[in-house]
């Protein structure tokens, strides 16, 4: 992220990622607000990648925005349950800044974690994907404390059905051999892993750590739906350098100039 500045209406701001590339809108307070994770998550999509892809729990629209500018082969779907927050992904769209990938980009209102009837009325169809991201919440309710608005715990927040609804939409609208990539805690590999089996196989772990000596705080994971073959623990990947604060040159790389993650591909 490059940096934030008035967006033209109370409460919300105009942020720049990519060096300037992207420009999002979002509230300064009171909902969920867009950082490196999403950036991180269209950054482990491989280079060349094209087709179709749709961005589930999309918020304001940053990893979208960012994977379309990154990548000119393919088109992307935003689909988010929050109309308010839905709305703010509009505005980007709007914005001159953000015309180089405008055409390629379309909004979704729908409920990802909604059984299959009502997902598919709502325009959330069965193998409409040839690729999947996803930053899905975090957090489980009954393991850690909500935020009082209840907009920021929704985004922030798994119910009492944990990730099995997010795996279950994925593998609905994701083509056979078409892929999924999602961001989520570290501590939460196992569950994530679990509702994936049976689903997607070919599965990457990718570790993101805060620094050398430290361990993975998040993990990327990237899938092939309806594949056998067998699961790879990835090297790490570092953000920071040292003790400091500073980036290493390749974090540098992924968030100020849009450069992919450059990882081995099968």
């Amino acid at each position: 992220m490059s940096g934030s500045q008035p967006g033209g209406q109370d409460g919300v701001t105009r942020d720049a990622f990519l060096g300037g590339q992207v420009y999002v809108y979002q509230p300064k307070k009171g909902r969920h607000r867009a950082g490196l994770d999403a950036v991180y998550l269209a950054a482990a999509l491989p280079e060349g990648t094209t087709g179709r892809i749709v961005d589930l729990g999309s918020g304001v629209g940053t990893a979208g925005f960012c994977a379309a500018t990154r990548l000119p082969g393919v088109t992307v779907t935003l689909v988010e349950i929050d109309e308010a927050v839905l709305a703010l992904a509009k505005k980007a769209l709007d914005d001159p800044e953000n015309m180089h990938f405008r055409d390629r980009v379309s909004l979704l209102h729908a409920d990802v974690t909604a059984k299959g009837r009502v997902r598919h009325a709502s325009g959330l169809m069965p193998s409409m994907a040839d690729h999947a991201i996803m930053n899905p919440p975090y957090y489980e309710a009954d393991r850690f404390r909500a935020s009082p608005n209840s907009a920021r715990a929704d985004a922030h927040m798994l119910d009492e059905r944990g990730l099995e609804p997010w795996a279950k939409t994925a593998a609905d609208i994701v083509k056979e051999g078409g892929s999924l990539t999602i961001i989520f805690r570290a501590d939460g590999l196992q569950e994530l892993l679990g509702v994936l089996q049976g689903r997607f196989g070919s599965i990457d772990v990718i570790p993101l750590r805060p620094r050398p000596d430290a361990a993975a705080t998040r993990v990327l994971v990237r899938s092939i739906r309806a594949s056998k073959a067998p699961m790879r623990l990835m090297p790490g990947f570092v953000l920071h350098e040292g003790a400091g604060s500073d980036f290493t040159e390749q974090s540098r790389s992924i968030m100020r100039d849009g450069r992919g993650l450059e990882l081995l591909t099968r």
